[in-house]
């Protein structure tokens, strides 16, 4: 096996032990679950209305304001992975800078949360 190729054999062997599990789960969830949905069940559940309804329909914004807040706060998330690292690399100056960046986040919350946008009723 060439060299370089030899580096991305623990790659592979990551994927294909995780194809493995996510297989077996997903086999196997298939033969152990209780498998007897009710219209309930079945109803749409994330989006408020019928998937495959008529496209003219209006429909509650609120659920696409909650999508977005969502993705803005999950990448918050994202960005304090990187820096959590390189914490100790980046020193105080880079701490601030991710505590002001916190900040922003956290006014922009509170200002959500007093206008109403994530109250459902």
């Amino acid at each position: 096996m060439a060299p370089f190729l030899s580096d991305y054999f623990p790659i592979l062997v990551f994927l294909a032990l995780a194809a493995v599990i996510a297989t077996a789960m997903v086999v196997g969830a298939r033969f152990a679950a209780h498998q007897k949905p009710y219209p309930e069940k079945l109803s749409a559940y994330e989006c408020g209305f019928e998937a495959f309804d008529d496209a003219r329909r209006r429909f509650d914004v609120r659920f696409y304001l909650v999508a977005i807040l969502f993705i803005i706060f999950d990448l918050e998330v994202a960005f304090l992975f990187p820096w959590a690292v390189s914490l100790a690399d980046i020193g105080v100056f880079g701490f601030l800078s991710m505590m002001g960046f916190l900040g922003v986040l956290t006014v922009g919350f509170i200002y959500e949360w007093n206008k109403g946008a994530l109250d459902w009723e």
